[in-house]
């Protein structure tokens, strides 16, 4: 008996063995050695000196130019968001109340820009705003402008190229939250007086507040850890503070300063990951991808 009820206990972890494997393996150590890493120095003679400094700490908390990079990669990351939370709505809206019998072939398209890379999407602006570029080439055509107008590597079409990478993100949480509420309750809402907007009000837009604030995580917790767009469609005041990982890292091999960059990004997304959680719970995001 007894050796059945141990038995038992011991089911639930065998199943689970992979999985934590898995993830001990492939999230957990090699967060281990990244926390391990920023404690190390980095000599100049460009090898890394093993053991317990703070320097690396000291200069990324004190310094104010890393500071600044983090302000404006939150304030990217908010616009990002604002825009996708108003322009993705829409969309959504048509698609979850479609009584068109194609609303698959809606979704499809929808999913569509996923089957491209995020690389090539992002360079494809350059051809449409550059000098020589489509919108150029169409409003001197046109007369509007005589020369060609710079449009690009500023901190427009950065948030323009993460709003062409994360809208489809938004409008799927959005739809998903306008697909699951009841269509009697604004039918019930208007039999009782309310017009359309004010059912709309009233009803179909406090029911998918938590698709509405799990898309905006989702934009924001992409837009802030993102550094193709600004290397892509930003000058050099519009780097973000991935790109500082990315510099540190890749050009500058600094895996110490690197490392203590990324914890700190990694901190203040987590912790808003956390509040989210928190408040509204985690499942809402899970469902757009069902």
């Amino acid at each position: 008996m007894a050796a059945d009820v141990a038995g038992a206990r011991r089911t639930p972890w065998v199943l689970l063995s992979p999985s934590l494997a898995t993830i001990s393996l492939l999230l957990i150590v090699p967060m281990l050695f990244i926390v391990v890493y920023s404690f190390w120095l980095r000599t100049a003679t460009g090898a890394d000196q093993v053991g317990f400094y703070l320097d690396n700490w000291i200069e990324v908390l004190g310094d104010r130019f890393y500071r600044d990079i983090l302000f404006q990669t939150l304030l990217i990351a908010f616009y990002t968001t604002v825009i996708c939370a108003f322009v993705g709505y829409i969309p959504a809206y048509f698609v979850a109340n479609t009584r068109m019998k194609s609303k698959a072939f809606l979704l499809l398209l929808l999913v569509l820009p996923f089957w491209i890379s995020y690389i090539i999407r992002t360079m494809s602006w350059i051809n449409i705003l550059g000098t020589s570029g489509a919108l150029n080439t169409l409003l001197i055509s046109i007369g509007i402008i005589d020369d060609p107008v710079q449009m690009l590597y500023n901190q427009q079409t950065v948030v323009l190229g993460l709003v062409h990478y994360l809208l489809p993100f938004m409008i799927l949480n959005v739809y998903v939250s306008l697909d699951g509420i009841d269509k009697n309750l604004t039918e019930a809402a208007q039999s009782l007086g309310c017009t359309g907007f004010q059912a709309f009000r009233e009803v179909t837009l406090p029911l998918s507040m938590p698709g509405l604030a799990a898309g905006s995580l989702l934009c924001f917790v992409l837009a802030a850890g993102t550094y193709i767009t600004p290397i892509v469609l930003g000058g050099p005041r519009d780097a973000m503070f991935a790109n500082l990982v990315f510099e540190a890292i890749v050009t500058q091999l600094n895996w110490p300063l690197g490392s203590a960059l990324s914890l700190v990004l990694l901190a203040l997304l987590g912790a808003l990951v956390i509040i989210y959680t928190r408040y509204l719970g985690i499942d809402q995001i899970a469902k757009s991808f069902k």
